[in-house]
C-alpha cells in the first residue's frame, strides 16, 4: 500500500438567487460587513458538504428570514484566482417572485444585512458590486431564454452552435 496521500484543491464557491417583485423589479440587499459599497442579490457561501442548492436555500433563510423556493439555475460561473483571491465557482439560480406578504415578512439579520430595496435592472447594475452585475447579466440572458449559462471569468463558454 502506497503512502502517497492526494491533495486536491479547494475552491470558494457561493450561491444566490435572483427574487423580483410583482412589478419585475429586482431584489438587492445592502452588506454591513464589506468595505465598498456594492449590493449584492440574497445568498453567501456555501459551507462544507453542502450543495450548491442546499446552500442557496440555507443562505435565503438566513438573510431573508424564511423558507424560499429556489429554482432553476440560471447562470454558473468558474472565476480563475485573482492576487490573493483563489479560484471561486459562483452558482445564480431562480427565486422567482415574491408576493406583498412575502416581502413585508423580509427580516434582515442585524449585522450582516443593512437593508434591502426592489429595483429596475439599470438602478441595480450601478448599485450591485461591478463583478456581480456582470455575473447577473448573463443570469438575466438566461432567465429570458429559460436555459442555463456557463461563464468562465466572464465569458460564456460551451454555447450550442
Amino acid at each position: 500500500m502506497s503512502d502517497y496521500t492526494p491533495v486536491y484543491p479547494r475552491r470558494r464557491m457561493t450561491a444566490a438567487a435572483l427574487f423580483f417583485n410583482n412589478q419585475g423589479k429586482l431584489l438587492i440587499v445592502k452588506p454591513t460587513y464589506r468595505d465598498d459599497d456594492g449590493w449584492l442579490v440574497p445568498g453567501g457561501v456555501i459551507e462544507e458538504n453542502e450543495s450548491p442548492l442546499e446552500g442557496c436555500k440555507r443562505e435565503i433563510r438566513e438573510e431573508l428570514g424564511m423558507d424560499l423556493a429556489v429554482q432553476p439555475l440560471l447562470c454558473a460561473e468558474y472565476q480563475s484566482a485573482q492576487g490573493t483571491k483563489p479560484q471561486s465557482v459562483h452558482f445564480v439560480f431562480y427565486g422567482g417572485l415574491l408576493s406583498q406578504r412575502q416581502i413585508q415578512q423580509i427580516q434582515l439579520p442585524a449585522g450582516e444585512l443593512g437593508e434591502f430595496r426592489f429595483c429596475h435592472w439599470d438602478e441595480a447594475e450601478r448599485l450591485l458590486c461591478s463583478r456581480l452585475a456582470e455575473r447577473l447579466t448573463f443570469a438575466l440572458k438566461a432567465l429570458e431564454q429559460r436555459t442555463t449559462i456557463y461563464l468562465e471569468d466572464l465569458h460564456e463558454v460551451g454555447k450550442w452552435a
